[in-house]
């Protein structure tokens, strides 16, 4: 039996018992040409749609490995294959692959259907963002902060906060500064060491410099400027140029941008300082915690619910246990 594309979803397929065929519309992800351990090429392509992604190895043999080896990322898929398990993760057998045209995609109504999106709506987290903004009472920070993001426009709020490891899909990157910055306004309180503004504005603009770090495509891929610069760079420069405009005052101005040259914390991971001012070790913390919670989030809505644990993440150097809590269970 072959599942309809209309009425199936990758999580579906994912969740569906060994030797099912199947037929899904999918967007492409990622495609990467990597080396099995016989020292033969392979496509590791990654496939999805809103309910979830996955990961299919494509061997030179498939009838489907030329149509993938020049595949590119966001192109809208028909799917055809059966579903298999392999070392207990889920491993399909693509047996068929054909691009959608343009009117089988606005036919069928895939683009909404398989591009992943915030879940929160554009429009609220834009207008906690503008009130964010307003909250503050130092004015040269306040006019900084709105002025980047009237600078960035519409890429602020359609692109996304990764390509892979969190917040990975449209208006990901509004929805990750949103959220960063409500828990950070949560713990605010509890440290009054803190500076409120700027590690407020920290918080908004952390990952400016995302919107030059990824392209427009539907699928993110890193741009040339990304790869040379990173978004911390990129944000520090956009941040200092529209700071100089307000002509924010030099101390504060310094501070901003330790902040946002040392959110990632260590070097290993991208930061080109570590933190060295309590608002900036506040800021690399909140934004490591949302961060983390995203990936979270997004394991526990895609992982099929016959399994206990997620596939392992990187982000998370883990599985995560995804099973409902057994609040009946007896003591094992």
């Amino acid at each position: 039996m072959i599942a309809v594309a209309d009425d199936i979803s990758v999580l579906d397929v994912i969740s569906s018992e060994s030797g099912l065929k199947f037929s899904v519309v999918v967007e492409i992800r990622a495609v990467e040409t990597k080396l099995a351990k016989n020292n033969t090429d392979y496509l590791a392509v990654s496939v999805g749609d809103k309910s979830a992604t996955c990961s299919c190895k494509i061997f030179g043999g498939s009838p489907v490995y030329n149509f993938f080896r020049v595949a590119k990322a966001g192109a809208i898929v028909l799917l055809e294959g059966i579903s298999k398990d392999y070392n207990g993760a889920f491993s399909p057998d693509i047996t068929s692959a054909k691009a959608l045209t343009d009117a089988e995609i606005a036919g069928g109504n895939y683009l909404r259907r398989v591009s992943a999106c915030a879940d929160e709506g554009v429009d609220a987290l834009k207008a906690e963002l503008n009130a964010m903004i307003s909250s503050m009472a130092d004015g040269g920070l306040r006019a900084t902060v709105s002025g980047v993001v009237d600078e960035l426009g519409p890429d602020f709020y359609a692109k996304a906060a990764g390509i892979s490891m969190h917040h990975a899909y449209k208006n990901g990157l509004l929805e990750h500064t949103v959220h960063a910055a409500r828990a950070g306004m949560k713990l605010l309180p509890l440290y009054s060491f803190v500076d409120r503004d700027i590690a407020l504005a920290g918080l908004l603009l952390h990952d400016v410099g995302k919107t030059l770090e990824y392209t427009n495509d539907p699928v993110a891929q890193r741009t040339r400027i990304g790869v040379l610069h990173g978004h911390l760079v990129l944000g520090y420069r956009l941040v200092r140029k529209v700071a100089l405009q307000n002509k924010l005052n030099w101390d504060v101005l310094e501070r901003l941008e330790h902040v946002l040259l040392s959110h990632h914390s260590d070097p290993e991971f991208g930061a080109v300082v570590r933190p060295a001012t309590s608002e900036a070790v506040f800021v690399a913390l909140v934004d490591n915690f949302d961060a983390k919670m995203g990936m979270v989030e997004q394991l526990l809505k895609t992982t099929p619910e016959k399994n206990v644990f997620s596939d392992f993440h990187k982000g998370l150097e883990s599985k995560l246990l995804v099973s409902p809590i057994d609040r009946g269970g007896e003591m094992r």
